[in-house]
């Protein structure tokens, strides 16, 4: 005699939605692609603008970073650099840490020093410029 079978009023797609591991995978890899093209420009800007200044002593590299439009072009590096480290770190967090504790712990220590990290750069980018 056969099992008898369950039927369900609800789709293939309510019954699977919630479960797995997808959780804000899309969102996550959206700001990874939008954070690396950002870098693109701003990191060819940077390099070009301190390989014009080899010997640029420490009041020439002050005036430059002075400059409005290399101050904020460099605080615009300085925010998608630590946002696309702290999530890259993340990605090999989920990836290869057993444990919740030890993720949890992981992730919050790598948030916190990439934000620590930011928040000194930025400081000092503006205590300069300003």
């Amino acid at each position: 005699m056969a099992a008898p079978t369950i039927r369900s009023l609800r789709s293939p797609l309510g019954r699977a939605r919630g479960m797995g591991s997808a959780k804000g995978g899309t969102h996550h890899w959206w700001m990874m692609r939008v954070t690396s093209m950002a870098l693109l420009p701003l990191t060819i800007w940077l390099v070009f603008g301190l390989a014009r200044m080899p010997d640029a002593t420490w009041l020439e590299a002050t005036i430059w970073i002075g400059r409005p439009l290399n101050a904020v072009l460099l605080l615009a590096f300085l925010a998608a650099a630590f946002h696309h480290t702290a999530n890259g770190l993340q990605e090999v967090v989920e990836d290869y840490v057993r444990g919740d504790l030890a993720k949890a712990g992981t992730l919050l220590a790598i948030k916190g020093t990439c934000f620590l990290l930011w928040l000194s750069a930025t400081l000092a980018v503006l205590r300069i410029a300003v």
